[in-house]
């Protein structure tokens, strides 16, 4: 039983690297939480981080694990999990995550462990070891979490115009410069409690495959919740500066009412996701969300571009951290 293989520095390894690539997570993915506050002026750059990882920290007391289940239980069958396909899921994601970051991409950290899961088990099992539902499901949100932001933003764009139609535009500016507090701390909780289960999940599955925690417990130990909130929360406090960019102002040129519009949607989304426990992209979401408060003005207020560059990351992500994590499934093998 891989319990009396897997030498305890081997499982502590492995628990550090999750977090490594939590905090990674954070700091790539801060962009989400604060590149519309940031853009519009709203909030200055460090206030508005230290803003952000307070409430991904403070999702740990709003969201069930139901992502942290899927991610767990939900993605490969049992049994097939061990150390070396942990090493490589992380492996995958990881490097997938830097060389996005390295070009300012803002592609999605969720799906790209889900790739590195499901290329080391592939690596180590074949695709029949893969839940098949636990992976439609994720994959149809690659699709559903964008539009559904799109869908949301510009619907509240709509209504937000019709409702503020007679009020000045210095008004309009004044009362969401305000609001938009809410809608950032709105995402960044959605933020929180969505990304940090996946890492929750991930060292779940190497705990229960060294036999450190039964398969048959209903919730992971709360060191590992408390260790993954914290983890991702720090990365969002520093940042990741080269997406902030690209998410606030190359995609189209926001307001504080679009700000509001686009992370209010996108906030909408994460909590439909989180409560259903299917694990979405925090970038996708806000991406969406975003072009479709761009589009209510008019479809050149979007630079199409840039979102299509955006689309192609996210086509990649899945099978590039897949391919990396298979490298790394087989490396290990090599290492312990």
């Amino acid at each position: 039983m891989e319990a009396t293989q897997a030498a305890l520095w081997v499982v502590i390894m492995l628990v550090a690297l999750a977090l490594v690539f939590d905090f990674m997570n954070g700091f790539h993915d801060a962009a989400n939480s604060i590149a519309t506050v940031v853009s519009t002026g709203v909030l200055r750059p460090t206030t508005a981080v230290l803003f952000a990882a307070f409430f991904n920290l403070f999702a740990i007391f709003i969201f069930h694990l139901s992502v942290a289940a899927t991610i767990g239980k939900g993605i490969v069958e049992p049994g097939i999990v061990d150390t070396h396909i942990v090493f490589g899921a992380l492996l995958g994601a990881t490097i997938w995550n830097i060389v996005t970051w390295l070009y300012g991409i803002p592609s999605s950290s969720s799906h790209a462990l889900i790739g590195g899961i499901v290329g080391a088990v592939i690596a180590k099992a074949g695709a029949g070891a893969l839940v098949a539902a636990g992976i439609w499901k994720t994959v149809l949100f690659i699709f559903v979490s964008p539009l559904l932001g799109f869908l949301l933003g510009s619907l509240m764009m709509v209504a937000v115009s019709h409702i503020f139609r007679r009020s000045t535009p210095s008004r309009v500016d004044r009362w969401f410069r305000r609001l938009q507090l809410v809608s950032a701390g709105a995402y960044s909780l959605g933020h929180g409690g969505n990304d940090a289960q996946k890492t929750i999940g991930i060292i779940w599955l190497l705990l229960i495959a060294s036999g450190h925690v039964s398969a048959a417990a209903k919730s992971p130990p709360g060191w590992v919740i408390v260790a993954c909130y914290t983890a991702i929360g720090a990365g969002t406090m520093f940042g990741g500066w080269r997406i902030v960019k690209t998410m606030g102002q190359k995609i189209t040129k926001l307001k504080p009412v679009g700000g509001f519009c686009a992370e209010t949607g996108g906030a909408l989304t994460l909590f439909l996701a989180t409560a259903l426990g299917i694990p979405v992209s925090t970038t996708h979401t806000i991406t969406g969300a975003i072009v479709g408060v761009g589009s209510t003005q008019r479809a050149s207020a979007v630079r199409w571009g840039v979102a299509g560059n955006i689309v192609w990351a996210w086509i990649f992500t899945i099978p590039a951290a897949a391919f990396v994590a298979a490298i790394g499934y087989w490396v290990s093998l090599q290492i312990f």
